[in-house]
């Protein structure tokens, strides 16, 4: 059995031990040692690299008893070994799994929600809850879990006897059988056998970065530590931006997007108006009967369906409008009453690659080569 020494100090950044098995795997070599401080992957956290001797360390696991270390280069069995983890990364797991700690703990006893899923990724934590939370709820159990991180309790790790243990009321995933080791952190008790902080003071602090409805509760992104202060860093620095954009401090950006888009639903109406006039016009000046193919320069995708459409109701024949858009030109295709226009637009699309498509009495796209006098020219030999 290897000897777990982050179970009892988890700062432990290096150590000796020595070598009990070295054996050539895909990808690397599997050693063992008698003694560790590094972290098999378990429990959400991901396992600790680092350096035994000159090998790096790529991976950590354990079956529960033997932890194996895979290795890109191997080591001599017998002999001693000197170990290295990399500790900025551990760091950021002790701070991501102490405040997990925390955060749930809160959760669970201001609401009763359970913590059925956790995992330690990039760049976020990710937490399950077992029933949906509001968000005035997860804003009321974030600010209770960092009045525990600035409380700055000590966070206790430990192994009770049974007795003990049957007297203890603490959270866990499923049910234990013998020895179980409990982090006690922020008021709350849970069975981990994960790496913590030794104060919670240490977690500096936790947010809440975005919440989901998931199957039957909540999937949180939580961020603590280190990387909480980048995501809030980020966060100001991007209000701020926006705020710039738009004339508005922060913490007046709300109204200020209500106006702009109470401005941008003002426009669109107008355009609206100003492309039926326009495919009215158009639709006037038509010739009944005849395919046409035309140039409506300033029109959008809606505008060029709103005079493709007009222009095909008053003459009953096919009609295509262009304009500059998408990858060079936009297109609409209206076709003539019971027609079918997709193997036009399949074969308008081969021509001068384009995307688009649509129903049979209705096809839009973009190309991205060709010109206006080349596409009329095709287009008016298809139709």
């Amino acid at each position: 059995m290897t000897q777990k020494l982050y179970e009892t100090d988890s700062y432990v950044q290096t150590f000796t031990a020595q070598v009990l098995a070295c054996t050539p795997v895909q990808g690397g070599f599997a050693v063992v040692l008698d003694r560790t401080a590094f972290f098999p992957e378990g429990g959400g956290q991901p396992c600790d690299t680092g350096t035994l001797g000159a090998a790096c360390v790529l991976a950590v696991h354990t079956d529960g008893a033997t932890i194996t270390h895979t290795t890109d280069a191997p080591l001599t069995v017998g002999g001693t070994v000197e170990g290295c983890i990399d500790w900025p990364a551990r760091l950021d797991a002790m701070q991501q799994h102490t405040g997990e700690h925390i955060l749930s703990g809160t959760l669970h006893r201001l609401f009763g929600a359970e913590n059925v899923g956790f995992h330690i990724g990039t760049p976020y934590v990710r937490m399950d809850t077992s029933i949906p939370l509001s968000a005035a709820q997860l804003a009321q159990a974030e600010a209770e879990a960092n009045a525990a991180v600035r409380a700055d309790t000590p966070v206790r790790c430990w192994v009770p006897d049974p007795e003990t243990l049957a007297h203890t009321e603490y959270r866990s995933k499923k049910a234990l059988d013998g020895d179980v080791r409990l982090v006690e952190a922020g008021g709350d008790c849970c069975a981990c056998c994960g790496t913590h902080l030794a104060h919670t003071g240490e977690v500096g602090l936790i947010k809440i970065i975005s919440y989901a409805h998931y199957k039957s509760g909540m999937r949180l992104a939580v961020a603590c530590g280190q990387r909480a202060y980048d995501a809030v860093a980020g966060i100001w620095a991007d209000t701020e931006a926006a705020g710039r954009l738009l004339s508005s401090p922060v913490g007046s950006l709300a109204p200020a997007l209500e106006r702009l888009q109470n401005g941008e639903t003002a426009l669109k109406a107008r355009l609206a108006a100003l492309q039926n006039t326009l495919a009215d016009a158009y639709a006037a000046a038509a010739e009944p009967g005849q395919p046409s193919v035309l140039w409506v320069d300033g029109a959008d995708g809606d505008g060029l369906r709103r005079v493709a459409m007009s222009i095909t109701a008053k003459t009953g024949a096919a009609c295509c409008t262009l304009a500059p858009g998408g990858q060079g030109l936009a297109y609409a295709l209206a076709s003539a009453p019971g027609g079918d226009l997709r193997e036009t637009c399949k074969a308008l699309n081969a021509a001068y690659q384009g995307r688009g498509g649509g129903k049979p009495g209705f096809c839009q796209g973009s190309l991205a080569s060709g010109s206006f006098e080349q596409v009329k020219d095709f287009l008016l030999n298809t139709l």
